[in-house]
C-alpha cells in the first residue's frame, strides 16, 4: 500500500483557483483498504460546475502529487465542521465519508454544518 499525506493532498486541492479551504479523510475502500475523501469549500469567484469542477480538482491531485494520491470522492460543502480552536474536525468528516453516525459534537463551533454536508 502506499502511505499518503493528507495534508499533501489538502495542499494540492487548495492549489487550484477555485478552492478556499480543504479537509482530508481516509474512509473506508472495500477495494483499496482506504480510500481518499476529500471536502472542500470554493472560492467566492468559483463557479460549482458539479462534476466538470470534481474532475478538475481530481486532475490536479494527480498532477500535483501523483494518480495514486487521487480522492475517491469530492464533496463540495459550505463550510467544514471546526472546534471552537479552530481545528477541523476530520473524524466527523470520516463518519459522515463512512455512512455512520457522528460521534461527539459537542466541540464543534456550529452544528448546523453538518446539516448542509450530510444534504450533499
Amino acid at each position: 500500500g502506499h502511505r499518503i499525506s493528507t495534508a499533501e493532498v489538502e495542499s494540492a486541492l487548495v492549489g487550484h483557483s477555485g478552492v478556499a479551504e480543504a479537509a482530508v479523510v481516509g474512509a473506508s475502500d472495500e477495494t483499496t483498504g482506504q480510500g481518499i475523501v476529500a471536502f472542500v469549500i470554493l472560492t467566492g469567484e468559483a463557479e460549482n460546475t458539479g462534476d466538470t469542477l470534481i474532475k478538475d480538482l481530481k486532475a490536479e491531485v494527480s498532477r500535483e502529487i501523483s494518480p495514486i494520491a487521487r480522492p475517491r470522492e469530492i464533496h463540495i460543502v459550505p463550510e467544514l465542521p471546526k472546534t471552537r480552536s479552530g481545528k477541523i474536525m476530520r473524524r466527523l468528516l470520516r463518519d459522515v465519508a463512512e455512512g455512520r453516525e457522528l460521534g461527539d459534537t459537542s466541540t464543534l463551533v456550529d452544528p448546523k454544518v453538518f446539516e448542509a454536508i450530510t444534504r450533499r
